[in-house]
């Protein structure tokens, strides 16, 4: 990071100024740049340039746990520094204080904040934001140290304080066993169970055209690892991906894992020499290890040729929708198909002793020798609905509930899911809509009775017809008879009348479906977890024959859903 950091304010609720930090320069006041934030309409993004200021100011703003903060910059740096810079501060915060982080935290806790925003940022340079290296720096006074220094005992001053972090430092830097220091993780860690943890955890996006020919599909993924280890461990963690054969696992895995982020602590020559493999010395405790996204639908230039079998997206749920059914066009039906045999599903056929080299695939723990199949779960489907839609009738779903929420102008159907053998199937849903009060109606009963008015006060209406008139030297055309042209005048009334009530009708239809569940045991993307072993050679202080328990978990969220319009 080489932005320079100018101010950190944090709002509560009500709005109100909790926390004001100033590094550098001379930067707005909070009341000010409050002021100019909320002048911005909503949606705000997460950087905005202010131009109304002097100067003018790029801020970066977060909402985290009902509590706004901003940073804001006068001079022209890397933004998204900035926003990173308060996400990381967050995350200190609440590595500290402990989620969540409300305001009366911060309130409360002033002495740790101001440690901690002055080991993070000196004067304006970022210098530190690892919590394990803030730790050796921070003086956290625990429950009975803070009662002794509200009653005002001389031996919780913080001036004694500091001179036994100083002895404590002295007397660490002083031994020449301690090794060199690593910045996210604390010297002489201990800990009585060892244990090691994978979570890898896929958020898909799906837009599905009308047709069902799937438009884009991306897999934003994360892998969270939770150390808990004495010593200073080296591990070597191993991912595949689908793809071909042990020999192309290099390309499989490059090409699967697109745009990878590592934490600081992975060695990223050993990454680049052999892909898939990620050595490093974990943090204590639990930090996200690595970041990637996934094309589910990717292109390869030159190659001309239909996907294959492999290669085809396949999703555990997909919708299907239908409108401008019934005899009036009013009525639309969903589809929903339920599908739980996954590809490349990840099972084990008995629970993994401690110790072991491979991670266990289990899930919670169990010790029951029956494999653990990939569940399915939390399946809704919502529908957003036009403004112009009143109500709903004859809303009536295949199996779960569906409730039409008038206040968010959707329909939630909520699909209830057991096990894997129970889920698969298709369920319906089929509604009416039902329109504004009279809007159409009764202009079309305006407009019918004063046609039928003037039909009966004129009786020439429609008697002489253009094509009828005489023109010289053509012959004329022969002329229809009075009610003929009554009859005709009507049926293009009643026409128009339908096409104007048609369009109406279609204009209350709903235009797209949404649709999330939660997966766990299988991921879109086809990763997986091959080892996860110590290096013991390289490792310290790990003790003698010291083996820790190693478990992976994978799930499958869908926050952001699959669209499929209409």
């Amino acid at each position: 990071m080489s932005a320079v950091i100018e101010a950190l304010y944090v709002y509560d609720e009500q709005n109100n100024c909790i926390l004001e930090h100033v590094y550098h320069a001379r930067p707005p006041s909070p009341k000010s740049l409050l002021s100019q934030f909320k002048a911005c309409p909503v949606p705000r993004p997460a950087l905005l340039y202010l131009s109304d200021l002097s100067p003018a100011t790029t801020v970066a703003s977060v909402y985290h746990s009902n509590t706004l903060f901003l940073c804001p910059s006068g001079t022209d740096q890397n933004a998204l520094t900035l926003l990173e810079f308060v996400h990381r501060v967050i995350d200190v915060f609440e590595d500290f204080l402990g989620p969540p982080l409300l305001a009366h935290k911060i309130e409360n806790n002033y002495d740790i904040i101001a440690q901690l925003l002055g080991e993070i940022c000196d004067g304006g340079a970022i210098c530190n934001t690892e919590p394990n290296a803030l730790r050796e720096n921070v003086e956290v006074a625990g429950l009975i140290g803070k009662l002794f220094t509200h009653v005002g005992l001389p031996g919780s001053s913080p001036a004694l304080g500091a001179s036994n972090n100083l002895v404590a430092n002295l007397k660490a830097g002083s031994n020449p066993n301690s090794g060199p220091a690593i910045p996210w993780r604390r010297p002489n860690v201990r800990h009585t169970s060892n244990e090691l943890y994978v979570d890898i955890l896929e958020d898909v996006s799906v837009i599905l055209a009308p047709s069902g020919r799937p438009i884009s599909a991306v897999s934003s993924g994360s892998i969270a690892f939770t150390a808990k280890v004495s010593g200073i461990p080296e591990l070597v963690l191993t991912l595949s991906a689908p793809g071909g054969s042990s020999s192309s696992k290099v390309t499989s895995i490059f090409r699967v894992m697109q745009s990878p982020v590592f934490h600081p602590c992975v060695r990223l020559a050993r990454w680049k020499e052999r892909p898939g493999e990620l050595s490093f010395v974990p943090p204590d405790g639990r930090f996200v290890l690595a970041g990637y996204e996934v094309d589910l639908i990717p292109s390869y230039g030159g190659v001309d040729a239909p996907p294959s079998r492999g290669e085809k997206l396949f999703m555990p749920a997909m919708v299907d929708l239908r409108t401008g059914l019934g005899e009036k066009g009013s009525d639309f039906e969903v589809r929903l198909t339920l599908n739980t045999e996954f590809p490349g599903a990840y099972t084990s056929s008995k629970p993994r002793a401690p110790g072991t080299s491979t991670p266990s695939f289990s899930f919670g723990g169990s010790s029951s020798g029956s494999s653990n199949a990939p569940t399915l779960e939390a399946v809704v489907v919502s529908i957003p609905l036009p403004a112009g839609v009143r109500r709903l009738e004859n809303l009536r779903p295949s199996r779960g509930e569906a409730m039409f929420q008038q206040f968010a102008q959707s329909v939630q159907w909520k699909v209830p899911t057991k096990d894997g053998a129970s889920v698969s199937g298709t369920a319906v849903l089929s509604g009416t809509v039902i329109g504004p009060l009279h809007a159409g109606d009764v202009e079309d009963e305006d407009e019918d009775a004063e046609t039928s008015n003037s039909m009966t006060t004129n009786p020439l209406l429609g008697y002489y017809d253009e094509d009828s008139a005489s023109i010289p030297g053509k012959p004329s055309a022969p002329v229809a008879s009075k009610g003929s042209k009554v009859a005709s005048a009507k049926d293009k009334i009643l026409s128009a009348a339908q096409q104007k009530a048609a369009q109406a009708t279609k204009a209350l239809m709903p235009r797209s479906v949404n649709l999330s569940f939660t997966v766990r045991g299988w991921l879109p993307s086809g990763i997986r977890v091959d080892s996860l072993i110590i290096d013991t050679r390289k490792s310290r202080g790990l003790g003698e024959n010291v083996k820790p328990f190693k478990g992976v978990k994978y799930m499958t969220v869908s926050r952001k859903g699959i669209e499929r319009r209409g």
